[in-house]
């Protein structure tokens, strides 16, 4: 197993705390934002909060941001390593608590004792066309379910399901191409009518009970990991059906 860094997770300054808040507030109304599960966040110690990724990703920001407020955990999060290739963005992701992710540097929060949000299905799964709505893209992710064994976090699904309807993203074998060769989006889509902005739909953003990890056998990892993911994709494709 890789080291961990020893070097603290830097916090989050107050400061960005505030700004992200005031960017939120108005997506949060827009949608008529709620939350059910809140209860179910273990209050304290490490948790692994695997999102569903829509292609708005903003419900993801809400959600972390419905946690804060609730209990008071300040989640952070994993980004994609485009992400912080990007001037200006990735420093604002760092800003925001976002870590590039890596198996160590999961494996650092987690130990840390930190909500860790990830989207296993990562940008792949928020270019999901339109006849794959509330459904995810999980097959072959399962570094998320490795990092909860390794470390024994629990696990809480979290997912927003109507985010899905937002925008109407149609089945491009361009978008599909150009994923697999570049890794970029390149998604066709709309919003309102034929522009990009999203739909205004109410949100309801869900949490799942917290699914807690076997005790860790080098011997039967990879077992161990299929019957985690398995479990874990169930319960977010219930997560998913609900209206």
């Amino acid at each position: 197993m890789p080291a961990v860094p020893k070097s603290p997770t830097p916090p989050i300054s107050p400061t960005t705390i505030r700004r992200v808040r005031r960017f939120l507030e108005p997506l949060a109304r827009y949608h008529r934002f709620t939350v059910e599960g809140l209860d179910n966040l273990p209050k304290t110690g490490p948790v692994l909060l695997a999102v569903h990724h829509s292609f708005a990703t903003y419900d993801g920001f809400l959600i972390g941001g419905a946690i804060y407020e609730g209990t008071g955990r300040l989640p952070r999060g994993l980004g994609d390593d485009r992400i912080f290739q990007i001037p200006g963005l990735g420093t604002l992701a760092r800003d925001m608590g976002l870590v590039p992710a890596s198996p160590e540097a999961g494996e650092q929060l987690l130990r840390e004792g930190h909500v860790l949000g990830v989207a296993p299905g990562g940008m792949w799964e928020s270019l999901r066309p339109r006849d794959e709505r509330r459904r995810s893209r999980w097959d072959g992710r399962k570094g998320f379910a490795r990092l909860a064994l390794r470390t024994g976090a629990p696990l809480v699904m979290a997912a927003c399901p109507a985010a899905d309807e937002l925008y109407t993203v149609y089945r491009s074998r361009l978008t599909d191409r150009v994923y697999r060769r570049a890794h970029l989006p390149v998604p066709i889509l709309r919003g309102i009518g034929p522009t990009v902005f999203p739909r205004p739909i109410k949100l309801t953003a869900y949490l799942s009970r917290p699914l807690f990890p076997p005790t860790y056998d080098p011997a039967h990892e990879d077992a161990q990991v299929d019957a985690l993911h398995a479990e874990a994709t169930a319960i977010m494709a219930e997560l998913l059906a609900r209206t």
